[in-house]
């Protein structure tokens, strides 16, 4: 018999170390006085009643996830719910969720019909029934065109396409009552220039002729979770063949075995067992054991169905019992796994965050072993290092019993050469791009260079890592290894980046093209204007279709981010030229590409008379200054009476019509095609919200602004500027934000709604890192409320550019001149962040002095030193401005 549940230990561990179950706590005081007085069924129970009484089906769904997951993991905590039963109802919710979320989408369009023809099929951990606390869940999204229930004049593939983003709007969008899961749909077939959505006999098609290996180990754990379970059951029937083949497929092993060794080597910072290792993809960690599992079952599994079954425990089993495992192995890897899954579950009980690491900071590591029970992050340490050699051992075994490449736990390569030695290893089997002979000779003739750039590199093992990554994952090498070895400056900034820059590594490893744009030195000059760029993102050919426009307009746009990137790595451009050339290229990409837009729009459905679309940017696009991973905040307008209608093949009514046009431009800059993705498009400030039409009349809009609109909605109007649309309407749209902006306000009211906003966002969104320049109080976030607020009060110094406001507002006296600088280097630290420390922590030390240059500082002291400077002349402002002192952290 084990120790009786102590709920009381259990809630006293969560209130000191995991801020996100302290916080539950406090909010969900009756679901809390359940779980302290030890009623943990009548808890639960609670729990899933927590969304009764919702405005809607998102927030319903995130009241329950929050309750749930406070009820479990004080369940947990307390001993009283094993794993099995946590994982359990975990995936319970999320099948609810999803299928709450589909019936809602489809019921949206088609309010009397019966959702069906539309079916989410669960992968990873929801697809086991093994969800974690803070899982992402991914599915794989299916309909039948002929089942699908729609209105009579939308198309199948159109309409679920909307399903589609529907259902991932209700789980994924986040407010101050948190969200209720992130939707990951990239496991669906061809990811990369698929639509959300695909059709039945489509992925039949795809798995049956060109699905890849890794795709046959993730259908181990499918399942039909939501929607129409039947017809997803139906689907899962038919591709069994391409799951379970009844001859030994020995191949897995060594498909299992490289990816394997892939992730070792791409994760190689969470290999070494210690603070920051990675439970998940370390040696001996949570993943080596399903692919243990997986590979057994793989070669097996076609001739024995017993082994056909989805959880990670449940296979270990049916392999001991069917003899082909030792029984005493399939125990210690099931109990192995399972106290790996419970730490990475307190390790996300802290703050609610999908992490698998283990904290650097040895405070933070003491947090997650006493949350666990444990003495300290010592007491952790020991336990995992049996558990990890445990498991990587055997796994290591598989892998050599079967002839794959075992992949060695830490790599020791020779004193006199290590970097040679590595190399060695690549003109094996491991890279499809170097298995003919000539890539293998081209190789041989540049690698002496590469390997004396790679040795000077600042971080030489980051530098290896990401060139490995980048030979994996591409499909020929000739002329990439001929281009670097006939320019040698391309291949030092190449391997500058591969040391400083992971995001641009990662670009490159999905489109090694980009390297392209680096050849002629032009590319480290800065854009010029948005109509010249615009003249660049179109097709030269005047008779290209739309096709072409969208991928010639993403292949520019790519290599142009992909340019002042490299520039920033250089050196060679400030940081916040580079953050207004990011905010052209977006700018001429909407003119384009809405352009285009519309005419393919207008050759289906005719013009509206006297009406057009246009688009407001907010945000950092309104004010001018991007980073490389900002969205692109936008209103869509439009001009014209609202009774009017197209007169086109097939006419649509202004309102319908303007929708629809807008959700085009939506997909013409959102949506990846071959030549790559481009943007990701917040449309959510418009009138009305998320909930609201997407388009709405300049009449309705001014209403709305002057009648109806909360202050931080005005607050976002202070950096919105038209940014599509012709020069009348751009007029009219920037008479309307004049004049709204400049309406007498309640002083009193406007600072108590400002200070209330900052303290929620505060509250919910904290910073990520020690160098989150935005979200560091006293960060630019707090500079803008800062600057919004003076604007709105007093009415003057109206710039959408942060900067040149604050400029006006030195002026008048209204901040200090201190606040000016304050602006720039943080603005300068957040666009290069983005790429040498995109977690907004501190980057690895060969990249600081980067970082540090980059923000205009000397060295990394000083930038540390200037950002806390910044961050004082803030928060004095603050209470200068506010009257009461900045909360710090």
């Amino acid at each position: 018999m084990g120790e009786p549940p102590d709920f009381a230990d259990a809630t006293e561990r969560a209130r000191t170390h995991a801020p996100f179950l302290a916080n539950a706590l406090e909010r969900l005081p009756e679901l809390g006085e359940a779980l302290a007085a030890g009623r943990i069924e009548e808890a639960l129970v609670q729990a899933r009643a927590a969304g009764e009484g919702a405005s809607d089906l998102a927030a319903a769904l995130r009241r329950e996830r929050l309750a749930l997951a406070l009820a479990l993991a004080i369940g947990d905590l307390a001993g009283a719910l094993p794993l099995a039963r946590v994982v359990a109802e975990l995936s319970a919710f999320a099948d609810r969720a999803l299928d709450a979320a589909i019936a809602d989408a489809i019921r949206r369009r088609a309010p009397d019909a019966e959702p069906a023809g539309f079916a989410a099929i669960a992968l990873g951990k929801l697809g086991a029934e093994e969800l974690n606390y803070s899982s992402d869940i991914d599915p794989i999204l299916l309909y039948d065109p002929e089942r699908l229930p729609r209105r009579e004049r939308d198309e199948p593939g159109e309409a679920a396409q909307r399903v589609a983003r529907g259902v991932v709007e209700t789980l994924s969008r986040v407010d101050g009552e948190g969200y209720v899961f992130r939707v990951d749909l990239r496991l669906r077939p061809a990811s990369e220039v698929s639509p959300p959505a695909l059709p039945f006999e489509a992925a039949i098609t795809h798995y049956e002729s060109s699905a890849l290996a890794w795709e046959r180990a993730a259908f181990i754990r499918a399942r039909a979770a939501a929607g129409d379970v039947a017809a997803g059951e139906a689907f899962l029937k038919a591709i069994r063949p391409f799951v379970w083949r009844r001859s030994l497929d020995f191949g897995a092993i060594d498909e299992i075995g490289r990816l394997t060794l892939r992730i070792r080597d791409a994760y190689a910072g969470g290999q070494a067992l210690g603070p920051g290792f990675d439970l998940k993809r370390g040696r001996g960690g949570i993943r080596e054991v399903e692919f243990f599992a997986q590979i057994h079952q793989l070669i097996h599994g076609g001739r024995n169905p017993e082994l056909r079954v989805r959880g990670t425990r449940a296979a270990l089993d049916a392999l001991a019992a069917a003899g082909i495992v030792p029984a005493e192995d399939a125990y210690l890897l099931g109990e192995s796994y399972d106290r790996l899954r419970t730490i990475e579950h307190r390790l996300q009980m802290v703050a609610d965050q999908q992490t698998h690491s283990l904290p650097n900071d040895p405070a933070s590591l003491d947090g997650v072993a006493r949350l666990d029970g444990l003495a300290d992050g010592a007491a952790l340490l020991a336990e995992l290092g049996e558990i990890t050699e445990a498991v990587g051992s055997r796994f290591d075994a598989l892998i050599a019993a079967y002839g794959g490449a075992a992949p060695a736990a830490v790599r020791t390569p020779s004193a006199a050469d290590p970097l040679a030695e590595r190399a060695a290893g690549w003109t094996g089997d491991r890279f499809r791009a170097l298995r003919s002979a000539s890539a293998r000779e081209a190789l041989a003739r540049v690698l002496p260079a590469l390997l004396d750039s790679l040795r000077r590199a600042p971080d030489p093992a980051s530098a290896v890592v990401r060139w490995e990554a980048l030979l994996g994952a591409l499909p020929g090498a000739i002329n990439l290894f001929r281009l670097l070895e006939a320019r040698p400056a391309l291949r030092a900034l190449l391997v500058r980046i591969l040391a400083h820059a992971p995001t641009l590594a990662d670009q490159l490893t999905r489109r090694i093209g980009l390297l392209d744009a680096l050849i002629d030195r032009s590319a480290f000059e800065l854009p010029g204007s948005v109509a010249s760029i615009a003249a660049r993102l179109a097709p030269g050919d005047p008779d290209a279709d739309y096709q072409q426009v969208l991928d010639n307009a993403r292949r520019e746009v790519g290599e142009r981010r992909f340019a002042l990137g490299a520039q920033l790595v250089e050196g060679s451009s400030d940081a916040l030229a580079v953050a207004g050339a990011l905010s052209r290229i977006a700018e001429a990409a909407i003119e384009v590409l809405g352009s285009a837009a519309v005419a393919e729009f207008e050759r289906v459905h005719g013009r509206v008379p006297d009406g057009r679309l246009a688009m407001i940017g907010l945000g950092r696009l309104g004010g001018g200054a991007l980073t490389h991973f900002s969205d692109l905040d936008v209103v869509f307008l439009f001009s014209g009476e609202h009774s009017a209608e197209s007169d086109g093949e097939r006419p649509l009514g202004a309102t319908l019509y303007f929708n629809r046009l807008a959700q085009r431009v939506i997909a013409a800059l959102s949506v990846p095609t071959a030549a790559g993705a481009l943007y990701e498009v917040d449309a959510r400030l418009r009138p009305s919200g998320a909930h609201g039409p997407i388009a709405v009349g300049f009449a309705s809009f001014e209403a709305y602004q002057r009648e109806q609109a909360w202050t931080w909605e005005h607050m976002a109007l202070t950096r919105a500027r038209p940014v599509f649309g012709d020069e009348a309407d751009r007029a009219a749209i920037a008479a309307i934000i004049a004049e709204v902006l400049h309406q007498p306000r309640d002083p009193g009211k406007l600072r108590a709604d400002v200070l209330a906003m900052r303290a929620e966002m505060a509250a919910h969104k904290p910073p990520r890192g020690a160098l989150d320049a935005k979200l560091m109080r006293g960060g630019l976030v707090d500079l803008e409320f800062l600057v919004h607020y003076l604007q709105l009060r007093d009415r003057i110094g109206f710039s959408p550019d942060l900067g040149a406001a604050s400029d006006a507002l030195v002026g008048a006296g209204l901040l200090p001149v201190e606040v000016r600088g304050a602006h720039d280097l943080m603005t300068r630290m957040l666009v290069a962040g983005r790429l040498f420390a995109p977690d907004g922590g501190y980057p690895p030390e060969a990249s600081r002095e980067l970082l540090a240059k980059a923000a205009g500082c000397v060295d990394w002291q000083s930038l540390l030193d200037a950002f806390a400077a910044a961050r004082e002349a803030v928060a004095a402002a603050w209470a200068q401005v506010f009257g009461e002192e900045l909360e710090r952290r």
